[in-house]
């Protein structure tokens, strides 16, 4: 088992990973990105996404079996950058191995060796093996927050407003 940064070869399967999460979470018709899309974010000119890839086996047998994305956010409140965990995935074979526990393990040690104040991330309410999983590692949820989001028609309507 490692981790290692995401590379342009692993994006078909990182894609992969993306939708059968989309699955897990019953969202499979919000998951639009394409290859072409997540390699721009990735590895485009200024990159703004960042991911690393869990591995079972070692060598020519390694198999990705995981993967975490994420981007920089901002505390003005701590006055340093932290990452922000958009997603974090394990395919159901490989869960239990540690997989996802060494993923979040170098996303907090890429906190702690950039100085950043926070590792951050939503989890759905529903998923209860993802929260017992996040407790266990230490993290708390930050009761009293509600996650917001603009989307589609709703977003387009209210940037044009202003107009």
């Amino acid at each position: 088992m490692s981790v290692r940064r995401v590379r342009p070869d692993d994006v078909p399967t990182v894609l992969r990973l993306v939708r059968e999460l989309a699955a897990y979470e019953e969202s499979e018709h919000e998951a639009r990105m394409t290859a072409d899309q997540l390699h721009a974010a990735l590895f485009g000119e200024s990159p703004a996404l960042f991911g690393h890839v869990a591995l079972t086996g070692a060598g020519d047998d390694a198999e990705i079996a995981g993967f975490a994305l994420w981007f920089l956010n901002f505390s003005t409140w701590r006055g340093t950058h932290g990452l922000y965990l958009e997603d974090l995935y394990v395919s159901p074979a490989h869960r239990g191995t540690g997989l996802g526990r060494e993923l979040l393990r170098t996303l907090a040690d890429e906190c702690v060796a950039r100085g950043f104040a926070r590792l951050e991330w939503s989890v759905l309410d529903w998923n209860t093996p993802s929260i017992d999983f996040y407790r266990a590692a230490g993290a708390v949820p930050m009761d009293g927050w509600t996650v917001f989001r603009l989307t589609d028609d709703a977003l387009t309507r209210f940037a044009a407003e202003r107009r």
